[in-house]
């Protein structure tokens, strides 16, 4: 393609600034009944936040900071509000977290409905601790919630973090958790979201499912990276997925330390489609809000610019050879 058409692509994108569940083997499943180009009933723009907080061991203490910023941000106008990974309990002792998982439909979530309704406002609650298979396993949950209270969808993370990161913690996740197994993508009033949980943004094949197959416009990334990692790879990984998907990506993120043993990166951030970064907080640590407007025409005029899912061909039958 012609620079000055990806020029052009470019000059539209500011400078600085129904659900579907189908198997992630074979990321297909239920047709969808919303318009291919669009999700049904988005609008062209519309305000949205992404929170950065530094969770801790108490729920109560929790909750009041999340109840804080959607009542600020539904005071500044934003209709659809993003919140980090673990945003409700950050455990310092092991098996904290089991204790108090819940199912969906327990208190805890209940009380975030709740806000959500208060407020009027939609939420992305990224990492809700939910009641396992047994009683020694949770699932690590991304529940989005809408403006009237109720329960709209949900993800569970797919890609459990069993790493050890060097001059870091050995951390892993999959002793106490259950991976899930099923991608998710849910039209919203903002476009069609894509639901994604932290280490899962490390595999772009779960984001090129929710683009090319389930046609997200919006990649939800809540996170709690740690220091080493998000220091290294935090900004780079969010913007490839923006890129290569041409959608908008929100990333929440936990920040700074939550105890004697575990530290978030923070940094949270609103790329668009192009791939520029165009809302986030001013320091990695401090707790607030960063507001920016997704805009759908934006997506599809860099999409109709530069058409990658017309080129692309990993649903063809590729030949391939050994040495």
């Amino acid at each position: 393609m012609a620079l000055a058409s990806l020029a052009a692509a470019a000059s539209l994108l500011p400078a600085a600034a129904a659900r579907s569940r189908v198997s992630l083997a074979r990321c297909r499943g239920m047709a969808s009944s919303s318009s291919p180009s669009a999700a049904a009933g988005a609008s062209a723009a519309a305000r949205v936040g992404v929170v950065q907080m530094t969770s801790v061991g108490d729920l109560d203490a929790n909750y009041a900071t999340c109840s804080r910023l959607a009542k600020e941000a539904a005071s500044s106008g934003v209709k659809f509000l993003c919140f980090p990974e673990v945003f409700s309990f950050i455990s310092s002792k092991d098996g904290e977290s089991i204790k108090i998982a819940e199912p969906l439909d327990g208190p805890i979530m209940q009380r975030y409905c709740s806000l959500a309704k208060e407020s009027s406002m939609w939420l992305s609650l990224g990492g809700f601790q939910e009641k396992g298979p047994d009683d020694s396993h949770q699932y690590n949950t991304h529940v989005l919630i809408d403006d009237s209270g109720e329960i709209r969808s949900s993800y569970r993370k797919i890609h459990l973090f069993d790493v050890d990161v060097p001059g870091n913690m050995v951390y892993k996740e999959s002793r106490f958790t259950t991976a899930g197994d099923t991608v998710v993508a849910v039209d919203s009033p903002f476009g069609r979201l894509g639901l994604t949980v932290c280490y899962d943004l490390r595999f772009p094949e779960l984001y090129q499912c929710l683009r090319f197959k389930h046609r997200a416009q919006v990649l939800l990334v809540p996170s709690a990276f740690t220091k080493v990692t998000g220091e290294a790879h935090w900004e780079i990984l969010l913007r490839a997925r923006a890129i290569e998907t041409q959608c908008y990506v929100i990333a929440a993120a936990q920040a700074g330390k939550h105890n004697e043993k575990r530290e978030s990166y923070g940094d949270s951030i609103i790329i668009d489609p192009w791939g520029t970064v165009i809302a986030r907080l001013p320091d990695r640590l401090s707790t607030g809000f960063a507001v920016a407007d997704v805009d759908l025409s934006k997506v599809e005029a860099v999409r109709t610019k530069m058409p990658i899912s017309e080129h692309r061909k990993f649903d063809s039958v590729w030949k391939t050879s050994s040495l």
